[in-house]
């Protein structure tokens, strides 16, 4: 049944035609059915399509987790539309670029964000509706907005290269980039990937990544494509995790090492029943030996390894369960294992773009049907990320043993990944040069056991003005994302530059992660 599905559209009509009573949905208590989600996700669509969104339109969406995140998904599928979901996480300013880049005219926000776009309603020239997810004053809200429009689906037919996701990451200027993810994207492999991942007509999945990231919205899809009931929680929660899990009799699971790692510091973790559990899916960012040892004895359950990127549409190469023995092959923990049977990879040197041999370092280049279509309106980014041949430089570097296990070694670019978060030391950089105290400014990733890496700043104040380490993570708590501040700043007399003026980076890293072996997720 579902090789017939090729859109996200297809995955609620084909199996609202088939079992339109199976629950599809869990949320704290409140189930829905495909057959509901489905009539909701018509309903919609038609709200949409009354006001003006059409085929190839993008919608923002921004709020934690939640059944309307699906609804909506899915009402812009019927349409052929585009769901932009904002990084809630983002400071007011953040998201109105967001919006702006992304063209969208409507926006779907959720309680705790209506303060965020009030402050920056003026700036959304193109937005001429904004939606509340509950109770406003000048907006309309969503379930009256919706209730008055009939359950008939739009019609509209995707193809498989439509763009249904366009997701956000930031780039190395500061700017965010649009990754455009189409059906195929999702969908031309998916088979493949709810084996690997193991999922069975019995399974039910647990969806607790935030689903403005390719670990929440594409976890969750194949879990759907597949038929299986997701299980809904608005927020990463331990405590809730931990009950969850054995009330609903979860099988598979996708989590960041952090929530790993969190989880094993909560109450109740030891007496925890985990027997329904079968597969804990796991990346996103490193994992020391320690928490990934402790959780397999934890939880019981096969640990699957995996990397990717958004520019991937996620998972790209795995380490299965076998790979991991602690006590037999202690070194295979350090690898993120094999590349899938339709995902190619190669080992580069970035400078002459020749094949490296086993065992030596090199850019990691990937081609299959995963990589995204592009950038939104960046062509420049999309021609200096994707070769005219298909290969997506992932900017991340590594090499591939003899048995053709991957391993990552270090980064080509210079990105920080916080807890599964990407952070680009540019956009942290531009901001702290804003204050009048700092001269020049380095921002780095250094180990972390909570989160993998934190962010650093090394600063070198300017002449005039005091400026201290509080008052600098306080002045760049009004511009960035709270995931995006620096925990830490130290300060120097000058930074290592090259002849050209090239911040030496590496320089300023060595020191934190000397006897470190695995510095990437």
């Amino acid at each position: 049944m579902t090789s017939e599905i090729g859109t996200i559209a297809d995955v609620i009509r084909v199996h609202a035609a088939r079992h339109a009573d199976a629950i599809a949905l869990t949320m704290y208590g409140r189930d829905m059915t495909f057959g509901e989600l489905d009539r909701r996700s018509n309903q919609v669509a038609q709200a949409l399509r009354a006001a003006g969104v059409a085929h190839g339109d993008r919608v923002a969406f921004i709020d934690k987790n939640g059944l309307e995140w699906f609804e909506v998904t899915f009402a812009l599928a019927k349409l052929g539309a585009v769901n932009v979901s904002v990084n809630w996480r983002l400071a007011p300013v953040e998201m109105a670029q967001i919006i702006d880049n992304a063209h969208a005219e409507v926006v779907i926000v959720g309680p705790d964000f209506v303060e965020h776009i009030e402050k920056v309603e003026s700036d959304l020239a193109r937005v001429h509706t904004i939606v509340a997810l509950a109770s406003h004053g000048r907006w309309p809200v969503y379930d009256s907005w919706v209730d008055g429009h009939a359950p008939d689906d739009p019609g509209v037919k995707s193809s498989g290269g439509d763009i249904a996701f366009q997701l956000y990451t930031s780039g190395t200027t500061g700017l965010p980039k649009g990754v455009m993810l189409t059906n195929d994207n999702f969908f031309k492999g998916v088979i493949g990937i709810v084996d690997q991942w193991r999922f069975t007509d019995d399974s039910v999945n647990l969806a607790m990544m935030p689903l403005f990231h390719i670990a929440g919205a594409g976890w969750s899809m194949v879990g759907l494509h597949h038929g299986s009931r997701t299980v809904i929680l608005r927020d990463v929660d331990p405590s809730e995790i931990l009950q969850v899990i054995p009330r609903h009799g979860v099988t598979n699971a996708f989590m960041v090492p952090a929530v790993i790692q969190f989880l094993l510091m909560t109450p109740g973790v030891e007496s925890t029943d985990f027997r329904s559990l079968r597969a804990l899916v796991y990346g996103a960012s490193p994992i020391t030996d320690t928490v990934l040892v402790r959780a397999m004895e934890t939880f019981g359950c096969e640990f699957i390894q995996v990397y990717g990127l958004t520019e991937t549409t996620g998972a790209i190469t795995q380490l299965d369960g076998v790979d991991h023995d602690p006590v037999a092959k202690p070194q295979m923990l350090r690898s993120c294992g094999k590349p899938y049977p339709w995902v190619e990879v190669r080992i580069v040197d970035a400078q002459t773009g020749d094949d490296m041999p086993a065992g030596e370092v090199g850019e990691l280049w990937t081609r299959s049907h995963q990589n995204m279509a592009g950038y939104w309106n960046d062509p420049a980014a999309t021609a200096a990320a994707i070769t005219p041949d298909g290969w997506f430089r992932t900017g991340d570097a590594g090499y591939t043993d003899a048995d053709g296990y991957l391993f990552l070694h270090d980064r080509v670019k210079d990105m920080i990944v916080s807890g599964g978060e990407n952070v680009y030391p540019a956009e942290v950089e531009n901001v702290l040069m804003m204050h009048p105290g700092v001269g020049d400014v380095a921002v780095i990733g250094v180990p972390d056991e909570r989160w993998g890496e934190a962010v650093k700043a090394i600063v070198v104040p300017s002449g005039g003005t005091a400026v201290s380490a509080e008052l600098l993570i306080a002045f760049a708590r009004e511009r960035l994302a709270g995931y995006k501040l620096p925990k830490s700043v130290d300060f120097a007399e000058s930074l290592p530059r090259n002849p050209s003026g090239k911040l030496l980076k590496r320089q300023l890293r060595e020191p934190y992660w000397a006897g470190i072996e695995r510095r990437i997720g």
